[in-house]
């Protein structure tokens, strides 16, 4: 955007600070507008903390995945399912338990950087592994449960109903296909899961105290 010439004397002067001004508060908007996850995106490939590899930003508030290359290009972004409870800390030794002993509020996708890579679910079916202590994973959305109505919690425009896995991401399977098998299936990544419970300063060190 460029200011035009302003008028000369006083006047002149008044209006060209006051264009200035407003400039700066446009600025300032839409800099506070862009996408979480695309500023993170952003200061994460500033700050080499990606170190080239291809990764992929989750953003929990608004139930979406942004991947990347290794550059910081996006390459697409999808609605995913995640865990039940609200929280960005995985209970302690739940990587252990099993499913059926872990409980509705104890469900939450861990917050942070996590350096991710591909591997096998014990059906056979190849996932990303974010957290495999505590069995955190993205992978294709399943609907073997009926009741739960993934397929359909994905479909619709809220992400009201967008928390019901354990706390693994479940991703379309189309996109899955399209994009996190072909970026982060065949080698290791990086995988941002920004908070919903703090700040992201608070989480991601290169993001400064913004």
């Amino acid at each position: 955007m460029r200011l035009p010439s302003p008028p000369t004397g006083i006047a002149g002067h008044g209006l060209a600070m006051l264009l200035a001004g407003t400039f700066a508060a446009a600025c300032t908007t839409a800099a506070a507008a862009e996408p979480d996850a695309l500023r993170l995106a952003k200061a994460a490939v500033a700050a080499a903390d990606n170190q080239g590899q291809a990764f992929a930003v989750v953003d929990k508030k608004n139930a979406r995945v942004f991947v990347f290359d290794g550059s910081g290009k996006l390459r697409g972004d999808s609605p995913v399912l995640l865990g039940l409870a609200h929280g960005d800390d995985s209970v302690p030794g739940i990587g252990e338990r099993k499913m059926s002993e872990i409980r509705p509020d104890e469900r939450t996708t861990p917050a942070g950087r996590f350096a991710s890579e591909p591997g096998r679910n014990l059906q056979g079916e190849d996932i990303v592994w974010i957290d495999y202590d505590a069995a955190v994973s993205m992978h294709r959305v399943r609907a073997t449960n009926k009741a739960e109505r993934r397929l359909e919690r994905l479909a619709t425009p809220t992400v009201a109903d967008n928390r019901i896995s354990y706390g693994c991401i479940n991703v379309p399977a189309g996109f899955y296909d399209t994009h996190i098998r072909p970026v982060l299936g065949g080698r290791k990544g990086v995988v941002y899961v920004l908070p919903e419970t703090a700040p992201m300063q608070a989480r991601f060190g290169f993001m400064g105290a913004g």
